[in-house]
């Protein structure tokens, strides 16, 4: 596998890589997963993607894992200690520069987003990059079936990936009404409002066999949306 950052400038791919760039947030996770789980989260999928796609048949190693950017958009947490959001507007801003710098010698870039408060600045700055000619697209971290927020998903994969981080001690259910029920006080009043203990789900029911399950399928659709290369009229890798 190919990390971006352990590279000199002439041990980078010179027929022009794809740039895999995981993107996060630090936010509050409740009492029991720490501030950076988006990033981890993000980070982890791509970087076993990236080692996949180097390792399949025929590969030339022409897929970078770029270092993870870890501040993302994240105002409806920040009524919680710890949060640290930059908006939307900086988070696109960022993108977008990033792109249009590494586009100097990357043939594409993958944005592999952890936190779908950064959804709005990845549409827009993906948008935006496409229409100056450059190759970038978005990919979701998503889990089907998946609760909302530190709840049986995130507290699953975190006990797969990094058991030590999770304080199992504090485990327990949130607001675990649906999240269709709640959008508009989310949205209207911030997560404090809604989950006082900032969890939105029920941790308490996770496993970490539940967690190597969504990882699994998170890098498989990943690697797959690599290979193709298919991206929609929203900018997202498909």
């Amino acid at each position: 596998m190919t990390e971006l950052a352990a590279l000199t400038w002439p041990e980078v791919p010179p027929a022009g890589p794809v740039l895999v760039v995981p993107v996060g947030s630090v936010e509050q996770h409740g009492p029991h997963l720490p501030l950076d789980t988006d990033t981890r989260v993000a980070a982890v999928i791509a970087r076993r993607a990236v080692e996949r796609c180097a390792t399949a048949p025929g590969a030339d190693g022409a897929v970078v894992l770029a270092p993870a950017l870890p501040y993302g958009a994240s105002g409806e947490h920040e009524d919680f200690p710890g949060t640290i959001s930059i908006g939307t507007a900086a988070l696109e801003r960022v993108l977008v520069e990033v792109g249009r710098s590494a586009s100097r010698w990357a043939a594409r870039i993958a944005l592999v987003n952890g936190h779908g408060g950064n959804l709005d600045a990845l549409r827009a700055a993906v948008a935006l990059l496409r229409s100056e000619g450059r190759d970038a697209a978005w990919f979701p971290c998503v889990f089907p079936g998946g609760d909302a927020h530190a709840g049986e998903t995130e507290t699953s994969v975190l006990l797969a990936e990094d058991p030590e981080a999770v304080r199992e001690d504090r485990l327990a259910p949130g607001e675990t009404a649906p999240i269709g029920a709640l959008l508009d006080r989310l949205r209207a009043e911030g997560v404090a409002a809604v989950a006082p203990t900032g969890v939105l789900g029920d941790p308490t029911t996770a496993t970490a066999e539940r967690g190597a399950a969504l990882l699994d399928g998170a890098v498989d659709r990943l690697v797959g949306a690599l290979g193709r290369w298919a991206v929609d009229d929203d900018g997202r890798l498909r």
